[in-house]
């Protein structure tokens, strides 16, 4: 064997990984991935060493979400593995393309009990599109194609290659197989047409946006059918963005609520058209009414549920359906629907954003005035990634967007912890468009060792803390069950001196006057910056008490 032409299995994984266009790896490096490392300092990737594993992975699928395409998270063997769990499962079930790297003891190990060992493929099994062991370096072209096909599918997630320290080293004459791409499914003319028979009998029909919409690029598509059929959209948590929030079919968020003004709307309607709907997203009983007729539009067929049976469902790539059936229906001389079904809940929403947008109470700030601040002081293309906790309810319902993936709601898996190290991925993936961070107290220090990952990169981002001193949302939910909540309460730290200490600019707000210019400050600084504000989480049970008061069927 010419000894030139062969390299290690490390090496050969690093340029598969090259080959797929993976361009970035972020973790944390261990004993028994030391042989990838060494191969990535000799690639053009770039790796990004982070303070902890899950801030590697919640960055990694931040950066998937934004851009449709995979990079990596590193972790070693046992303990680096485990912290990447929880993040990874966030990013399968957040649909984020992600793949996952972990080291593992060399194969005459792993047959017993031995030092850091687990079964790290079994453990990640239920949370990812896939996971496996590396048993020959000669696999690993085949591997890794698969790996990056499979996180990029119909359902992208995540996926886990596991690398034993030995096979890293074991030499290999094997080349990557370089990408693979392949056009999407188009939907049956028989669907189309069927779905527009319904349209052409409907009266009150309203789309349902969900997360597929924009990780497909369908938003366009799904803009024009809405505009030339006069169709309201409403959107899930993770479908914010599919159409503009000044567009006249622009109908807000669903899922705030069992009952709110968007599912009273979704009652009032003959046909729902479920477009990119995931129900991950969020459980269809909580919006789907026994005589609901549903399309369902997606790139995959619905899946199984007593609560969601659609009449109709068009498998295929989703913009290309949604053109065929606008062209079907203007074949049919299909008018232009009314949207007095939901021009009532437009007209409540519309003016409870407003309702607070020169609020100057003293002494705290209210989540309505803080979001609308916020809407002001960012640009159409800027990105807002929202944590897990009250906050993420007053985004959902007070927050919109004027483009696709520029408001990263989790609302999947929901772990919390997400928003600050997801700012790596958010502006290594769009650098030219201000990043911010929406967290609560209890979310942002979860991950707050990651101040010192942004600080080190020069990133130009916002972090905006929500400060409450307790789990905002489980006392939100406690007192509407219960009437009363369990002890929710803890400290935190000097804000300003923590800042100082991460290297990063800090202010705290305590008044609603002085919100809007210290959001262009922190905004306007170079480097990174942490804008803590009091919030009045007393504005929680006042919605859940407005909102317990609407009549309208379900």
């Amino acid at each position: 064997m010419n000894d030139s032409l062969t390299k290690s299995g490390a090496e050969l994984l690093v340029e598969c990984l090259e080959s797929e266009g993976i361009d970035i790896v972020l973790g944390v490096p261990g004993e028994e991935n030391a042989d990838v490392m060494l191969a990535l300092e000799e690639s053009s990737i770039r790796f990004i060493s982070t303070r902890h594993e899950q801030g590697a992975a919640f960055a990694a699928a931040t950066h998937g979400k934004l851009t449709g395409r995979p990079i990596a998270c590193l972790g070693t063997l046992g303990p680096g593995a485990c912290n990447l769990l929880t993040s990874v499962a966030d990013a399968d079930m957040d649909r984020a393309p992600l793949i996952a790297l972990t080291g593992q003891a060399s194969l005459d190990r792993l047959h017993k009990e031995s030092h850091q060992v687990m079964d790290v493929v079994s453990t990640f099994r239920p949370v990812t599109r896939r996971a496996s062991t590396i048993l020959t370096p000669d696999a690993i072209p085949e591997m890794v194609t698969e790996a990056v096909r499979t996180a990029t599918s119909s359902r992208p997630g995540a996926v886990l290659l596991e690398l034993p320290e030995d096979v890293a080293k074991l030499k290999t004459r094997a080349r990557p197989l370089g990408p693979r791409s392949s056009d999407p499914a188009v939907a049956s003319v028989v669907a189309i047409d069927r779905a527009a028979e319904r349209l052409a009998n409907a009266t009150s029909p309203v789309i349902v946006a969900g997360n597929g919409v924009l990780r497909n690029g369908a938003s366009r598509a799904l803009r024009d059918l809405a505009r030339r059929f006069s169709i309201p959209v409403t959107s899930t948590f993770m479908g914010k963005g599919a159409v503009s929030l000044d567009a006249d079919e622009f109908l807000y968020t669903i899922g705030i609520q069992e009952r709110d003004q968007i599912v009273c709307a979704l009652a009032k309607s003959d046909v729902v058209i479920a477009v990119g709907y995931d129900l991950v997203e969020l459980a269809p009983q909580y919006w789907v009414g026994d005589e609901t007729d549903i399309l369902h539009i997606d790139t995959l067929p619905a899946s199984v549920d007593h609560a969601y049976q659609p009449s109709v469902e068009v498998i295929g790539d989703i913009a290309r359906s949604l053109g065929a059936l606008g062209d079907e229906l203007a074949s049919r001389n299909v008018p232009r629907f009314s949207s007095e079904h939901s021009g009532e809940a437009r007209r409540e929403l519309s003016t409870e954003i407003r309702a607070f947008a020169d609020d100057d109470t003293e002494g705290t700030v209210r989540p309505q005035k803080m979001l609308a601040d916020l809407r002001a002081a960012l640009g159409p293309d800027d990105i807002l990634l929202c944590g897990v906790g009250a906050h993420k309810m007053w985004v959902a319902r007070h927050y919109h967007s004027y483009q696709p993936n520029t408001c990263l709601i989790p609302n999947g898996f929901c772990s919390m912890g997400q928003p600050l190290p997801g700012l790596i991925g958010a502006k290594l993936a769009r650098p030219d468009v201000r990043c911010v961070a929406l967290c609560g107290d209890g979310d942002f220090l979860m991950n707050v060792q990651e101040m010192e990952t942004i600080a080190r990169l020069e990133l130009d981002v916002t972090a905006i803390v929500w400060e409450d001193h307790g789990y905002g949302l489980i006392e939100w939910k406690q007192e509407s069950e219960f009437g009363r909540s369990t002890d929710l309460a803890f400290g935190n730290p000097d804000w300003i001196r923590l800042a100082d200490a991460f290297g990063w600019q800090g202010e705290h707000v305590k008044n609603s006057r002085d919100l809007a210019p210290a959001l262009d400050r922190a905004l306007d600084d170079a480097g990174p910056s942490l804008l803590v504000v009091s919030i009045d989480y007393r504005e929680n049970m006042k919605l859940t008490e407005r909102l317990g008061r609407l009549q309208c069927p379900v």
